[in-house]
């Protein structure tokens, strides 16, 4: 397997710098990772440098709680889009799910997928937040949306990615749509996990050191 292209080479901190974007970047050129994903502001900057590549831009929506209305969610997905991102991970409400609004959350998912042109969309439920029957009313709501990818976690809460929520996500999914793990990936045997638990993505911090095994 090429585990290189399953990695979303990821920088969100608020204090990034350009320069640290820019160096993301090259190093995602020099291993031919999945893409980048960084924060909207920087989606020109990363765009400048990966235009024609296999890398591909990505970026978050409503990130890190998911507690931005609808319209302002698929506002920011409209001025990613425009500004050259090709992928979208998004953050749902977390709360409008625990309070039983199943119909908001899957509306809100829709209008981003809409929003995204054609674009991937992948969904962070926030699994650290959710109980296990939540966490599958979730990647069901995304999946009835017309998400590309569930995701499971923002890397800015409780905890990250668990091997044992890629699983029960795999499950509820299918095998159709794909499963982004994410948050705490920091060595070669943690994505092996993960992949063998049913991940087809990884967001990850430490790239280079998965692909190289070091």
């Amino acid at each position: 397997m090429e585990y290189n292209r399953l990695i979303d080479s990821t920088l969100l901190a608020p204090d990034a710098r350009k320069e640290q974007i820019e160096a993301l970047c090259r190093e995602a050129l020099e291993h031919h990772f999945a893409s980048v994903c960084i924060n909207p502001c920087f989606i020109r900057t990363a765009k400048a440098i990966l235009e024609g590549s296999d890398v591909k831009v990505c970026t978050v929506i409503g990130f890190p709680l998911g507690a931005m209305t609808t319209k302002s969610k698929v506002f920011e997905t409209e001025d990613a889009i425009a500004n050259g991102a090709d992928e979208v991970d998004m953050v749902i409400n977390v709360s409008a799910l625990k309070d039983g609004k199943d119909d908001y959350v899957e509306n809100e998912i829709r209008a981003i997928k809409e929003a995204c042109k054609g674009n991937l969309l992948k969904v962070i439920i926030e699994c650290c937040l959710l109980t296990d029957a939540e966490k599958e009313r979730a990647c069901l709501l995304a999946k009835r949306a017309g998400a590309d990818f569930v995701k499971t976690s923002t890397g800015f809460s409780k905890w990250g990615a668990k091997a044992e929520d890629v699983a029960l996500m795999r499950r509820t999914v299918g095998e159709e749509m794909g499963v982004k793990a994410a948050g705490g990936i920091r060595d070669r045997e943690t994505m092996l996990a993960m992949v063998k638990a049913g991940a087809t993505r990884i967001g990850t911090s430490r790239g280079k050191e998965l692909v190289s095994g070091e």
